[in-house]
């Protein structure tokens, strides 16, 4: 989770889709360059073996609006390495 925020706040769309589970893999991350994301916060984690969930609060910024965006998301492990699957907003 660490790691793809600081792919999302650094801009680098290669890493952060390379961390996205094939299967639900988008085409693009959609990565906004006026948005500054300022600090991440993790209120939970949940382990299951292969499967994980985390919950977030990123903080942003742009020119005129801060926000915060609430998350809970899944990731699956799979040879060693964690992919992001699904996130619901909360």
């Amino acid at each position: 989770m660490r790691s793809r925020y600081s792919a999302f706040a650094l801009g680098l769309e290669d890493y952060v889709l390379s961390t996205w589970e094939p299967r639900y893999r988008p085409e693009g991350a959609e990565i906004d360059p006026e948005i500054q994301w300022r600090r991440l916060v993790i209120l939970d984690t949940e382990d299951f073996g292969d499967t994980a969930t985390v919950e977030f609060r990123a903080h942003w910024r742009n020119k005129m609006e801060r926000g915060i965006m609430h998350e809970r998301s899944s990731f699956v492990r799979e040879d060693g390495r964690w992919f992001y699957t699904i996130g619901v907003q909360l």
